[in-house]
């Protein structure tokens, strides 16, 4: 208990440096108001999709880089036990920032499709809206996961020689949770707007020094997974900062006065509308790969570290069909907004077409070298070997996702988000899970079983949504729709 007081005291001062820097650096930029809005439904649908989709894939590579930063870096100068630590702690914490994640969707949603509707007042409320809550959600969140964080890691059957690892880098990485919150919401917010460069720009940075701090922290001091937890959220710190410098120096619709941190109800049942059903999605979807990491866990630490190493390739090698799936969503909520049905439409099959044409190279390249691939995180031939065994079935689902992420950005660009969550839901809980005890436990397939509920909840999921596609209903404007009956 010592020891978190400390850490939070810790973090409260570096909190307090951040803001004292985020006020010094606003008032020495006495500059001219740049515009930061780019408006996507006009132009080429092919030249606007990459543009936006390439520099938001970059953004996503980097970010889940610091993750996986922390695991090389830990893995190497820690061994096993360091990579199931920073994997464990590192999935509670990704499961409670989605909950976020999903309420920042529905800002960008939101924002595009008042932008597109050219309701400027709707868009600033929102924004004001989007941000007063995170701001407090932030806290509440930290304060409660600080609490129960040593209960979450015995329910997740933690291995005892992982335990404290992971115990490290959970409470560290929770006291940066407004970081976290921060440089998301922005993020989105910026998106909307039709901007994806610059979060790219800011978490590049942020990566940079997070690596250099992992070195020093890690490899120099010895500091394993604790150190790498406060590396990362330095850089995640940082990263907010520059988003706010950027902002406060541009033509945005918030200043960042405490006067300006307002609540309007009806914003914030709109965010709500549209934000939840995307959280609960993304909760019970990451709830459903922590399911298949406790089934792991239960096989021993080798299997466990296997488990965290594919997760880890994974979130590379889907990045693309992510990135692409996300820009959809942010130029079909523009379109949507604007009445431009048709162009939304041809930005589907256009998203399809690019995610697919990647993440089929990756899945020929990972069936080829696995290996390999393995290797470069951990060299223990146990590990390698119970990888190997699991990214044979896993593997299947680079395939299958592209069809799923476009058609679920274009979904929830169009504003139907409860569809979204209703098919996350469902793969999840009634595929992956299940599958996997089926075929990991019941059937006793180990981790081949367990890998295959990936690709069998994927398709699930296209299945529903191509379904909901088929009839139409998606072209229906829930956000504007909303607002007028307000």
């Amino acid at each position: 208990m010592q020891s978190k007081i400390n850490d939070c005291i810790f973090f409260i001062f570096v909190l307090l440096i951040i803001l004292l820097t985020i006020k010094k650096r606003t008032e020495n930029y006495k500059m001219r108001k740049v515009s930061i809005e780019r408006n996507l439904t006009e132009g080429s649908v092919v030249k606007q999709l990459i543009q936006f989709a390439l520099p938001f894939m970059l953004s996503n590579l980097i970010q889940t880089l610091y993750n996986v930063a922390d695991m090389l870096i830990v893995g190497n100068y820690s061994g096993t036990a360091g990579i199931s630590g920073v994997n464990i702690g590192g999935q509670v914490t990704f499961i409670m920032t989605n909950i976020i994640i999903g309420l920042t969707v529905g800002g960008t949603v939101i924002i595009g499709q008042y932008l597109g509707s050219g309701d400027r007042n709707g868009m600033r409320e929102s924004i004001s809206t989007l941000l007063t809550f995170l701001l407090v959600a932030s806290v509440v969140f930290t304060v409660i996961m600080l609490i129960l964080s040593d209960g979450i890691l015995r329910l997740l059957q933690t291995p005892e020689e992982a335990y404290q690892q992971a115990r490290d880098y959970l409470d560290i990485t929770l006291l940066g949770t407004i970081f976290i919150f921060g440089y998301n919401a922005f993020a989105a917010i910026l998106r909307g707007l039709g901007d994806s460069r610059r979060p790219l720009i800011f978490v590049s940075i942020a990566c940079a020094i997070n690596v250099i701090l992992d070195l020093l922290f890690v490899g120099v001091y010895g500091m394993e997974a604790k150190g790498a937890a406060i590396a990362t959220v330095i850089s995640q710190a940082i990263s907010m900062i520059l988003c706010i410098v950027y902002l406060k120096r541009s033509d945005f619709e918030f200043d960042f006065k405490l006067s300006s941190f307002k609540f309007y109800k009806e914003r914030f049942f709109m965010l709500m509308r549209v934000g939840i059903p995307l959280s609960i999605q993304n909760v019970i979807v990451n709830f459903s790969f922590l399911v298949l990491t406790t089934i792991a866990n239960g096989m021993g630490v080798n299997a466990s570290a296997a488990v965290g190493i594919v997760g880890k390739y994974n979130g590379f090698a889907i990045l693309p069909a992510i990135a692409v799936g996300s820009s959809v969503s942010a130029m079909v909520a523009q379109n949507i907004g604007a009445g431009e049905v048709e162009r939304a439409k041809k930005t589907f099959y256009t998203g399809f077409t690019l995610a697919f044409s990647v993440t089929f190279i990756v899945f020929v390249f990972t069936r080829m070298f696995p290996e390999q691939i393995l290797s470069v995180f951990d060299d223990d031939p146990k590990t390698i070997a119970a990888g190997v065994e699991y990214i044979k079935t896993f593997s299947f689902d680079y395939l299958i996702v592209p069809a799923t992420f476009c058609l679920n950005g274009l979904i929830t660009g169009s504003g139907h988000t409860i569809i979204s969550s209703v098919c996350g839901i469902l793969s999840s809980v009634g595929f992956r899970i299940p599958m996997a005890i089926l075929f990991g436990i019941v059937l006793q397939k180990g981790l081949w079983g367990l890998g295959l509920a990936a690709p069998v909840a994927t398709v699930a999921s296209g299945v529903i949504l191509f379904t909901y596609y088929a009839t139409g209903k998606w072209k229906k404007n829930m956000v504007i729709k909303h607002k007028e009956e307000d």
